[in-house]
């Protein structure tokens, strides 16, 4: 029986609402880590009074960088500024697929793969940058979360 975007699955929820939730998911992500990455400097100095340890070292580490960069070289924080710009765009682009799912697979599968390459990009970039092992993890695991509504989506849009 083939599939149809009326056909309940889980929950009572149709195939094509699913994919909708799993979208939506995606750019919800994607436009809180954009709208995350203007206060950095603020943000930071909140996470550095609220951890311990290993993890509150590295922290106030990168908080007095940005914090003493931001006082001497305010120009560069324009680079994360267009960081920020660029999750806000990708999270736009994934309004094509939350209007037409099957004509707009491939923006899903852009996303798998931008997720995918996630993992060399932590692992190869964090060492010679001097990022720590279990934050190239954290960087990870926006790939791997990411990949999970991505790759149910694609598999219910080729079910359609």
């Amino acid at each position: 029986m083939k599939a149809t975007t009326k056909q309940p699955f889980a929950f009572g929820i149709s195939q094509m609402q699913q994919i909708k939730i799993c979208i939506s998911i995606i750019i919800i992500g994607l436009a809180l880590s954009g709208l995350t990455a203007f206060p950095l400097e603020t943000e930071l100095e909140i996470l550095s009074k609220n951890t311990t340890g290993t993890m509150h070292t590295w922290v106030q580490t990168v908080y007095n960088s940005i914090k003493n960069t931001n006082q001497n070289y305010p120009w560069l924080s324009y680079g994360t500024d267009w960081l920020a710009f660029a999750h806000l765009m990708l999270a736009v682009l994934f309004i094509g697929p939350l209007k037409n799912p099957v004509k707009n697979i491939w923006i899903i599968e852009f996303g798998i793969i931008a997720c995918i390459m996630v993992f060399p990009l932590a692992f190869i970039a964090g060492p010679i940058r001097g990022i720590p092992f279990f934050w190239q993890l954290i960087d990870c695991s926006f790939g791997a979360i990411g990949l999970i509504p991505l790759v149910i989506c694609y598999r219910k849009i080729k079910k359609l």
